[in-house]
C-alpha cells in the first residue's frame, strides 16, 4: 500500500496518524458517524502504540483496567485489577477486529510531511514516498514514543549490551549478570523488580527520588469475571468508583490542596517506611519536592526489590561509561555486564520529526517555537482542518488518558460533520479564541503543583505544555459540543 497515490478529486474524508488508543477511538467514532472514507497510517506493523512498543518484563498499566479501556468496549475478563502489557495489547487488537478497523489501516506507513493545499485538502507524504490526500488530518501519535537516552561520555566503549526499556532485547540473558539500570521512573520501577530476580548484582542509578505508591494489585478470579460478565452494572460501578476517586481525591493534590496532598503523601510514605528499614536508604528514596509535581508512580515490588541484598541504589551522578561499567563522579567504578536505560521519552518539542505546513507556508515547528499550544489541545490557528489527539495540555496527572481521547474523538467528529453540512470546505480556530484559551490555561497551570519544580517531562522550559489543569469532567463538558462561533470558515 505504500505505492498508493490518491488524487485531490478522490480525497479521503480523513487521515488518522497513529493506531494506539487515541487513533482507534477516533476511527470508531468516525465509523459510528457513518464516515467510512478514512485511513489510519501506522508506522509499525501492528496496532497498540505504547503497548506495542513497551514490552519489557513487568510492563503493566498504572490505571485500573476498568477505567483504562474504552467506554464502548467493556471487558469483563481482565486477568488483573491493573492489567499487564500483553492483555492490553490483545484488547486493542480485539477492538480493532471487532470494529472493522484493520481494513482502514496502512501498516509500515510512517508520515513524514503534510501540507495544506490551495484546494483545501491535506497532502500527506510517507517515509516510503506514498502521496495521500484528505480533507482532514488527525494526528494521534501520542507523547511517549521517542525514547530518551542521555548522552554519556564513553557509551560507545561499553563491552556489553545496552538498550532503552522501550527497545527491550529479550535475547539478553540477565541471569547471574551484573546489571546497571540508569533511571528510576515509570518504566524502571516496573522492570527493576523483575531484573532483581535474575541479576547477580543490580545497581540502580537514581538522579532524583520519586513518590511511589503501592498498587495492591490482585488477580481477577474466574467467578469474579463471570459475575461481571453477567452483571455489566458491576463493571460500570467499578469504573465510576475509580473515576470519582481520581477526580475528587487525587486531582485536588495536583492543585496543592493540603488534605489531598497529605493523604497522597501518606500513602507513598507508608509504602516506603513499611518496606525500607535502612534509614539511610529510606532518606535517599524520599523526594525533596511536593507530591504530584512529577508523576506519582503506582507499583508493586519496587521498594521490595531495592531492599534485596543483590540490589544497590546509587545516587551519585554518573561521570562516564567505560568498557567495564559505569563511573560515578567521585571516581568509583561500578562494574556492569549489561546497561538498561529507564530514562523515559522525549516529549518536547511536540510532534518531533513531523514536517507539517499550514497556510502561508507556516511550519508547525516554527508556530510552536516557544512551546506547543492548541485550543482544547486539538486545534491551532493557521492549520485548518488539522486536529491533534493527546495534544498540548491534555495529558493527565491523575486519571485515565483514554477518557480524554474519547472526548476528543467525539468533538472532532462533530467538527467534521458541521463543516460538511455547512457547505464550506475549511474550518480554522480563530486566533483570538486560541490565544484567550491558552492565556487562561497557562494562568491556571501556574497554580498547579507541576510548577513547583524546574524540570519534568510535563514542561518545555518554564511552560507546562503537556498537562490539563482541570478535572476530566471539565474537559468532557467543554468538548461535548462543537462551537462553530469559535471558528472561521471558508
Amino acid at each position: 500500500m505504500e505505492s498508493i497515490v490518491i488524487s485531490s478529486e478522490a480525497a479521503l474524508d480523513a487521515i488518522i496518524v497513529g493506531a494506539g488508543f487515541s487513533g482507534l477511538a477516533m476511527a470508531v467514532s468516525l465509523k459510528k458517524a457513518g464516515l467510512n472514507n478514512f485511513l489510519i497510517l501506522e508506522k509499525a506493523g501492528e496496532v497498540g502504540g505504547t503497548w506495542r512498543e513497551n514490552h519489557y518484563p513487568g510492563a503493566e498499566c498504572d490505571v485500573p483496567s476498568s477505567l483504562y479501556s474504552f467506554s464502548f468496549e467493556r471487558k469483563p475478563d481482565w486477568n488483573y485489577t491493573w492489567s499487564e502489557q500483553g492483555q492490553i495489547l490483545d484488547y486493542l487488537k480485539h477492538s480493532t477486529r471487532k470494529y472493522g478497523l484493520y481494513d482502514h489501516i496502512r501498516f509500515d506507513c510512517e508520515l513524514t510531511s503534510a501540507r495544506f493545499q490551495n484546494n483545501k485538502t491535506w497532502q500527506v507524504v510517507t517515509r516510503k514516498g506514498a502521496n495521500l490526500c484528505a480533507r482532514h488530518l488527525i494526528i494521534a501519535v501520542g507523547q511517549l514514543h521517542h525514547p530518551s537516552i542521555p548522552s554519556i561520555q564513553g557509551q560507545a566503549e561499553f563491552a556489553g549490551p545496552q538498550f532503552h526499556s522501550a527497545r527491550w532485547q529479550h535475547d539478553v540473558d540477565f541471569n547471574g549478570k551484573r546489571v546497571a539500570v540508569i533511571g528510576n521512573a515509570a518504566s524502571a520501577v516496573q522492570f527493576i523488580p523483575e531484573l532483581a530476580k535474575m541479576a547477580g548484582k543490580l545497581t540502580v542509578f537514581q538522579r532524583s527520588a520519586n513518590w511511589v505508591s503501592r498498587k495492591l494489585d490482585r488477580p481477577r478470579r474466574p467467578w469474579q469475571q463471570a459475575l461481571v460478565r453477567h452483571l455489566p452494572l458491576l463493571d460500570r460501578l467499578a469504573r465510576l468508583k475509580v473515576f470519582l476517586r481520581n477526580e475528587l481525591i487525587v486531582f485536588p493534590a495536583m492543585k496543592g490542596n493540603r488534605l489531598s496532598s497529605a493523604l497522597l503523601r501518606l500513602s507513598c510514605k507508608s509504602y516506603l517506611n513499611s518496606t525500607i528499614k535502612d534509614p539511610t536508604l529510606r532518606k535517599r528514596l524520599t523526594p525533596d519536592y511536593p507530591v504530584g509535581a512529577k508523576r506519582v508512580l503506582v507499583v508493586d515490588g519496587y521498594y521490595e526489590a531495592l531492599a534485596q541484598d543483590n540490589v544497590r541504589l546509587e545516587t551519585l551522578p554518573i561521570g562516564q561509561i567505560s568498557a567495564q561499567g559505569i563511573h560515578t563522579q567521585d571516581g568509583s567504578v561500578h562494574p556492569a555486564d549489561i546497561i538498561v536505560y529507564g530514562t523515559g521519552f522525549t516529549t518536547n518539542p511536540f510532534l518531533k520529526g513531523l514536517d507539517i505546513t499550514g497556510i502561508n507556508n507556516i511550519k508547525l515547528s516554527e508556530h510552536w517555537r516557544e512551546g506547543a499550544h492548541a485550543y482544547l489541545g486539538m486545534q491551532t490557528a493557521g492549520f485548518p482542518n488539522l486536529f491533534f489527539m493527546y495534544g498540548p495540555n491534555t495529558n493527565l496527572g491523575h486519571n485515565s488518558i483514554v477518557l480524554m481521547s474519547e472526548a476528543q474523538a467525539h468533538y472532532i467528529v462533530q467538527a467534521i460533520q458541521h463543516l460538511s453540512e455547512s457547505g464550506f470546505e475549511q474550518l480554522e480556530v480563530k486566533p483570538a479564541v486560541e490565544d484567550e484559551y491558552n492565556e487562561v490555561i497557562q494562568g491556571r497551570l501556574q497554580q498547579m503543583v507541576w510548577q513547583k519544580i524546574d524540570d519534568s517531562w510535563y514542561k518545555d522550559g518554564e511552560r507546562v505544555t503537556n498537562n490539563w489543569p482541570g478535572r476530566v469532567m471539565e474537559y468532557q463538558r467543554r468538548t461535548r459540543h462543537f462551537q462553530p462561533e469559535n471558528h472561521n470558515f471558508q
